[in-house]
């Protein structure tokens, strides 16, 4: 059974920002004086326009699209640690409240970025919200909107959109990369449909929703329960009979491929994943951060298909991109 969890378990203790620093980066953003341009062409004209990306991925498909005209900074981008214990700091908020244009997730993933905001507001501020472009609910199971490939496409039209706003001369030059972006994601796109029309329906275990998107685009058949993979995700500790039952796709040669997240790592997803090895099922890793350097957003997640690729057609494991 799929259980719905509200916004404020999704966005769990282990996502949240905790009061102390929070305050601490309310006060300095309060002793800040913005001070706002009283046109925002002229100034967008003057100067490149600093944006902030939530995630790195976001930041990148950013970067992406405005060129040489933004200068683009992101906030979560350390594929080595978890996310999910992101502290805001005062350099942090900082960085926010400077920005005209703002790209982040939604869905409470990233629910900092929101306080931090309302602490510091800019009327001519531009902020893209994934959620809000792709029009979901804020009770949406699922936050990693990244993985779906539906979602940046939509995100850089929004992109493109709000950057024409606040710099109109470049409005051409804008529109020019957000093409070119719309077909740089078309090998990635093909390759999801070729492993839908010759793997759909193959079964894998997973540890959490992260790539959830990405593996029912190709056809995947997700043998774990959501509540399991929610409760890895939130930090709660799985059912009993749950954690036999994952272990059981593996011990049982149910599932073909186990995607694990690099990114959040305990002693229980350790276990869970050397009952996949054991059992000779490939591992393939995912992240919920973009993993750099080496990779864009359109190179890493036509890596994702291919190392699921490799891990249906040859048995190899990818652990890490």
């Amino acid at each position: 059974m799929i259980t719905q969890f509200p916004p404020d378990s999704v966005a769990s203790s282990r996502r949240s920002v905790t009061p102390m620093v929070l305050a601490c980066a309310v006060v300095f953003l309060s002793a800040l004086c913005w001070s706002a341009p009283t046109n925002a062409s002229a100034s967008a004209k003057s100067r490149v326009i600093f944006a902030v990306g939530a995630e790195n991925e976001y930041a990148n498909v950013l970067s992406q699209i405005g060129g040489e005209y933004v200068k683009v900074s992101s906030i979560l981008k350390d594929p080595n640690t978890d996310p999910h214990t992101f502290e805001a700091s005062p350099s942090v908020a900082d960085e926010i409240s400077r920005a005209q244009l703002i790209v982040q997730n939604g869905v409470g993933y990233d629910g900092f970025m929101n306080k931090i905001e309302g602490a510091a507001p800019n009327p001519q501020r531009k902020i893209v919200v994934a959620q809000d472009v792709l029009d979901l609910p804020t009770d949406t199971p699922n936050p990693h909107l990244w993985y779906s490939p539906t979602t940046m496409p939509a995100v850089a039209s929004a992109i493109a959109k709000d950057l024409e706003k606040l710099d109109p001369s470049h409005a051409t030059y804008f529109q020019k990369k957000l093409a070119s972006f719309t077909t740089s994601l078309q090998p990635w796109l093909r390759a999801i449909a070729a492993f839908r029309s010759k793997h759909g329906g193959t079964p894998v275990a997973v540890t959490e929703p992260v790539a959830d998107y990405l593996l029912k685009a190709m056809g995947l058949r997700i043998l774990t329960p959501f509540v399991f993979q929610a409760d890895i995700m939130n930090g709660v500790d799985p059912a009993p009979e749950d954690i036999s039952l994952e272990e059981g796709f593996f011990t049982k040669h149910q599932a073909t491929v186990f995607c694990y997240n690099q990114q959040v790592v305990d002693s229980l997803t350790a276990t869970i994943k050397q009952s996949a090895v054991t059992a000779k099922v490939p591992v393939v890793g995912v992240y919920e951060t973009m993993p750099t350097p080496g990779y864009d957003y359109q190179t890493w997640m036509l890596a994702e298909v291919n190392a699921i690729d490799a891990a249906i057609t040859r048995h190899r494991s990818t652990e890490k991109l």
